[in-house]
């Protein structure tokens, strides 16, 4: 799968956002080492801390299915669902993102549309991230 048509699951999956607080949607598509995909939406809940992030909800349902190698994440999102910028993934989801992958090599994609990205490794948006090999 191209970075395109990661961008573009993403972009498909977003109004499944479930957000009535802040009406802030957000999408995101991974993509596995296997070439599967999983999409995730963030989920809010009127008791915040249940909340769940777009990112979280993808790599947990991937995770759940048994995999554990990913490749890239196209994230995109904004308010009631209209991208109008990029949408960049929360500390929480940086650091489950660093649990699984490795920072130099996973490539997370900002998108407002499949030609319109930003692309960035993990170990760029994490520097000095904090992961299993540290206790291992």
């Amino acid at each position: 799968m191209d970075k395109r048509e990661l961008i573009q699951a993403a972009i498909d999956n977003l109004p499944n956002a479930y957000a009535p607080y802040s009406r802030f949607h957000v999408s995101a598509a991974l993509l596995c080492g296997d070439g599967s995909v999983y999409t995730g939406v963030n989920i809010e809940n009127a008791a915040y801390p249940a909340t769940v992030c777009a990112e979280r909800s993808a790599f947990f349902k991937a995770v759940n299915d048994g995999k554990r190698e990913f490749e890239a994440i196209a994230i995109c999102g904004g308010k009631a669902g209209v991208i109008t910028d990029f949408c960049a993934p929360c500390g929480t989801c940086r650091q489950v993102m660093r649990e699984f992958c490795e920072p130099e090599h996973f490539r997370i994609l900002l998108a407002k549309s499949p030609d319109d990205y930003r692309e960035m490794t993990l170990e760029q948006l994490l520097p000095f991230g904090f992961g299993p090999d540290n206790l291992l």
